[in-house]
C-alpha cells in the first residue's frame, strides 16, 4: 500500500465529525468515550482491544503502525479503510495492513476486536496505543522506518 493513497475522504470524514456538534476527539490522540466501550486484554506477547459498537456509531481509527488480526464477532459493520469500503457480517476476520486508518460505521450492535503484537508485555494503555497507531504520515513513517 503507497501512503500517499491514504483516503482523503476518511480524513475529510474525520474532520466533518470532529467539527459537528456530536463529534468526540480531535485527531491527534485516542478518544475514551464510554458510549463505545474498548475492554483491554492480555497474552503473552499479546495485546487484545475489544470495541463495542451500537448501531449507527461511527469510528475513525489513527493509522495502524504494524501487521495485525481483527476479528467482527458480532454484528455488521461498514468499513472504509484508505478507501477500500468494504461490508463485514460476523463473525469474520482479516489482517490489516501497516498504514491501514479506518472508518467503521456499525450498522448493527457489533463488536470488534483487533490483535496486537506486545512484546514487552507491558499492560500500560497509553504506552501501548503510542506503539500501535499514528495519528499522520509523516509520524506513521518515523515509526515504522
Amino acid at each position: 500500500m503507497k501512503l500517499k493513497n491514504l483516503d482523503v475522504s476518511v480524513n475529510k470524514i474525520q474532520d466533518m465529525i470532529i467539527n459537528s456538534d456530536l463529534g468526540v476527539g480531535d485527531g491527534k490522540s485516542i478518544a475514551h468515550i464510554p458510549e463505545i466501550p474498548i475492554k483491554h486484554l492480555f497474552a503473552d506477547q499479546i495485546y487484545i482491544r475489544q470495541m463495542e459498537m451500537k448501531q449507527g456509531q461511527v469510528v475513525v481509527g489513527a493509522i495502524h503502525n504494524h501487521l495485525h488480526a481483527w476479528f467482527l464477532m458480532k454484528g455488521r459493520v461498514l468499513i472504509n479503510n484508505n478507501g477500500e469500503k468494504v461490508e463485514h457480517i460476523a463473525p469474520c476476520y482479516t489482517v490489516s495492513q501497516p498504514g491501514s486508518k479506518r472508518f467503521i460505521y456499525a450498522l448493527e450492535d457489533s463488536v470488534f476486536v483487533n490483535v496486537h503484537k506486545n512484546p514487552s508485555n507491558t499492560k500500560d494503555i497509553e504506552k501501548l496505543e503510542k506503539e500501535i497507531v499514528s495519528f499522520d504520515i509523516e509520524k506513521f513513517k518515523e515509526k515504522t522506518k
